[in-house]
């Protein structure tokens, strides 16, 4: 059994594939943060932005097979485009669902897979795209990926934390307001300012910003 909070088809919004058409697939529950707002400040992420409580947003449901559930998500892609469909599994922490089954059942229809995951689960053989984004004091056992993408600044998750993950690209994402919405100011512009500077003087990272909330991409 899957349980999703939301699928939709839209424009990647960061990372190294800002602007790619894909199928977000937000799985419900995470390992850091109960979703509930009076166990925010107790949890290791606290400043999470994303509601993945439950399975009542646009698409979600509960999916009593993989291949069920990479049969609605397929539907999802426009018809004959002629390009492999792109999905991005995501949440909350999406590994505490996505298994090698879904994997197959994706992959057998054709899907490129990228994650975007907090890193304290393993990776399964399959997964096309890894980003991962620490959170807090919370231990990470992924040290190889696509993507690392730091949400910053975190006092217990700066980058020199993680000089032991070998990543293709390192992001440095200032952190926005939990409680943001459309027509809100995303970010703080000390925040926005610390972030490019740190960039500056460490052009490993680059600067990533959250292009679908500032561009209100659907």
């Amino acid at each position: 059994m899957y349980s999703v909070k939301e699928m939709f088809y839209t424009l990647q919004g960061e990372g190294a594939h800002v602007g790619r058409p894909a199928i977000f697939c937000r799985f419900s529950g995470c390992n850091l943060w109960s979703g509930r707002e009076q166990d925010r400040s107790s949890a290791i992420c606290n400043f999470c932005d994303t509601q993945f409580l439950g399975t009542d947003g646009e698409g979600g449901g509960k999916f009593a097979t993989a291949e069920a559930l990479a049969e609605t998500l397929l539907g999802y892609w426009p018809e004959n485009s002629g390009v492999h469909p792109f999905i991005v599994c995501t949440g909350g922490e999406p590994l505490l669902q996505l298994d090698r089954e879904l994997i197959n059942a994706l992959h057998a229809r054709g899907f490129e897979i990228a994650i975007e995951t907090n890193g304290t689960k393993h990776i399964p053989e399959g997964i096309d795209w890894v980003c991962v984004s620490p959170k807090g004091t919370a231990e990470v056992v992924v040290i190889q990926c696509d993507e690392l993408k730091l949400v910053y600044p975190q006092p217990e998750a700066m980058p020199e934390r993680f000089t032991n993950i070998k990543a293709t690209h390192y992001y440095l994402s200032p952190m926005a307001s939990p409680q943001w919405q459309p027509g809100d100011s995303l970010y703080q512009d000390n925040v926005t300012k610390e972030t490019i500077e740190y960039c500056r003087q460490h052009p490993k990272w680059k600067l990533n910003l959250q292009t679908h909330k500032i561009t209100s991409i659907p």
